[in-house]
């Protein structure tokens, strides 16, 4: 009989956790992280330098640009070293950037560090979603990646509160208290990461009804010596991955609504208090945090696609609401403006968890980084275009950024039709069900 503790897992939509213990913390240390770096990295150059506030926004904006080909660059190293490695790598690599942030007083040291720290971020990332493959071993993968992205809410959540809670403060040691416990914290994520055992590619990592081709005909991407054959020309005549990543972009517009559409239009175009924006995006961040794992337990029941499709609906759903408050009462748009969050978050926590796993599993094992290399520019370039794009047709016309983001969702659905049946020139993988069990992925031997 299974123990209560996994029955609470299985009822919650957790994955099986025993063993894998270094993974998770390095997951959610990364994510306090991150929700510390978000909330606090202005502020901490404007108190601890002379520049203006516009001088160091252009700083750690330009900083950010300098990344966007660097998942090009990225994927060569995850096909030669492996998922493990890379993530180590990209933790240590944010450490380098964190200390730089402790003695930079000029705009160039604020680029160069800025660009840093968002290579050691697009590394963590790129590798996690393989690693996790890895960690999940073909089984409660769906669970997996939404477990992560649970713990990626939490995480960033409450790395903000704490970054609130040093900003009451005010004083300068205390910025910088805060910035050398990020240092300490990403170094030992780094740690936990690589020594990982069991997370070698050459374990049969990716074995899924998705997977395009079986891992054991593969050379193990963790193992090899020498380049592996092919290269982005391969990806870039891969139409079905393309597909994909042209789908991904409409999540990554969508991904952005908070952060660039939704305080400004509703301020300014609904007429609404300031604080009814604070109400609904605490309703997003509550809702993922406590229902991804629920919705990751109903989504491994179903294809993939049918929950990327699901989650495009939802969201151009969603979009349609948010347009449609301008022509609602008062009294109905806060009302609305709840709908539409809900309806928002639902396809945030539908789309996360099969856009992460086919990215993975579509690839062919031996070219999975330069294939995760052309997915990640979708996040990079879309991320980069989306706040001036979306903000400039709001200037043009309140209903303006709506019915764009409508429209690519509803354009999407064709794009991701057909992304998870199997092409008939690749041979059958074994069923997520008869994996074999594996060592702990916990640094520790099996007990």
């Amino acid at each position: 009989m299974p123990s209560a503790w996994r029955r609470i897992q299985t009822a919650w939509g957790l994955p099986d956790l025993a063993g894998k213990g270094r993974f998770v913390t390095a997951n959610l240390i990364d994510s306090l992280g991150n929700g510390l770096v978000v909330a606090f990295t202005v502020v901490f150059f404007v108190k601890t330098t002379s520049l203006s506030l516009a001088a160091v926004g252009a700083a750690l904006t330009a900083g950010q640009l300098l990344v966007l080909p660097v998942p090009l660059f990225i994927g060569r190293l995850l096909d030669t070293y492996g998922p493990r490695i890379v993530v180590a790598a990209g933790n240590w690599i944010s450490v380098a950037g964190f200390i730089g942030f402790l003695f930079s007083h000029a705009v160039w040291q604020i680029v160069l560090w800025q660009f840093v720290v968002q290579l050691g971020s697009t590394a963590f990332w790129m590798g996690n979603s393989p690693l996790t493959v890895l960690v999940a071993r073909g089984v409660e993968r769906a669970r997996w990646f939404g477990f992560v992205r649970a713990l990626r809410n939490v995480g960033v959540g409450f790395g903000g509160a704490v970054s609130a809670v040093a900003l009451s403060i005010g004083t300068v040691a205390g910025l910088r208290a805060v910035m050398v416990i990020n240092v300490v914290s990403f170094a030992v994520a780094g740690w936990l990461v690589i020594t990982l055992r069991g997370a070698e590619t050459s374990e049969a990592a990716g074995a899924g009804p998705a997977e395009p081709e079986p891992a054991e005909q593969e050379q193990a991407a963790g193992e090899t010596t020498g380049q592996p054959s092919g290269g982005y020309r391969t990806v870039l005549k891969d139409t079905r991955y393309l597909r994909l990543v042209a789908t991904n972009v409409s999540f990554v517009f969508a991904s952005t609504v908070i952060s660039v559409l939704l305080a400004v239009y509703a301020v300014d175009n609904l007429d609404v208090g300031a604080w009814i924006v604070g109400v609904v995006v605490v309703l997003n961040a509550a809702m993922v945090a406590l229902l991804q794992t629920l919705a990751s337990r109903w989504i491994e029941a179903r294809r993939p696609v049918t929950v990327l499709v699901l989650a495009l609906l939802f969201n151009a759903a969603a979009f349609v609401v948010f347009g449609t408050l301008l022509v609602l009462p008062g009294w109905a748009v806060i009302a609305g403006l709840l709908l539409a969050m809900v309806l928002y978050t639902v396809a945030e926590m539908l789309g996360s968890p099969p856009t992460s796993e086919l990215s993975v599993v579509m690839a062919p094992e031996h070219l999975r980084g330069r294939y995760l290399g052309v997915y990640q520019l979708s996040w990079s370039v879309g991320g980069a275009v989306a706040p001036a794009l979306l903000t400039a047709l709001l200037e043009g016309g309140a209903a303006l950024p709506w019915v764009f983001l409508t429209a690519i969702s509803v354009l999407a659905v064709p794009l991701a039709l057909g992304l998870d049946r199997r092409p008939a020139a690749t041979s059958e993988a074994a069923p997520a069900g008869d994996v074999a069990p594996v060592e702990q992925l916990d640094g520790d031997p099996v007990g």
